[in-house]
């Protein structure tokens, strides 16, 4: 995406009454429901005693985690604000780290990890993942490309480490 593009999405959110806010709102809330949600279906597998699908729901996003954030350290891709130079509707004030997007890779990796669990609480993570990949590009700070490539990897790792824990 170009710097122009960027700028047309900007105006477009900052002649809309409260828009930055509206934005920064979404990308925080989503954060938290996503939080509630995730935490809810480890508490409803601890209910049911199913302690080894508790134990793989939280190893599969910590160890995919670390994984990404590794890979992501040694490409320190520069985010659009560094490269267009414009301030980000996103309060963001560190360099690189830009590709892929950890947030959105995030809520993939645990739609994916807990659509074994709760299908219905997947879909809601999903949907609420591309609303998120939306809001971080609209904001500024990740490029289209960063936020298709942590959904991609999210749902890839989400379910290879999955497949090869049971």
């Amino acid at each position: 995406m170009r710097k122009e593009a960027y700028e047309r999405i900007f105006a477009c959110i900052q002649k809309t009454r409260y828009g930055v806010k509206i934005i920064n709102g979404i990308s925080t809330a989503i954060t938290y429901v996503t939080a509630v949600l995730y935490f809810s279906v480890l508490f409803w597998l601890v209910w049911q005693e199913s302690y080894c699908d508790a134990c793989v729901t939280i190893a599969v996003p910590a160890v995919s985690f670390i994984l990404v954030s590794v890979f992501r350290a040694k490409l320190n891709a520069r985010r659009p604000y560094e490269v267009y130079q414009f301030q980000p509707l996103i309060p963001k004030d560190k360099c690189g780290n830009s590709f892929p997007s950890r947030h959105v890779f995030s809520i993939f990796v645990i739609g994916t990890t807990i659509a074994w669990q709760c299908m219905w609480a997947a879909v809601v993570v999903w949907v609420l993942g591309i609303v998120l990949a939306v809001t971080r590009v609209a904001g500024g700070v990740h490029f289209p490309k960063d936020v298709i490539a942590g959904m991609c990897i999210g749902i890839i790792l989400g379910a290879a480490c999955r497949f090869f824990l049971y």
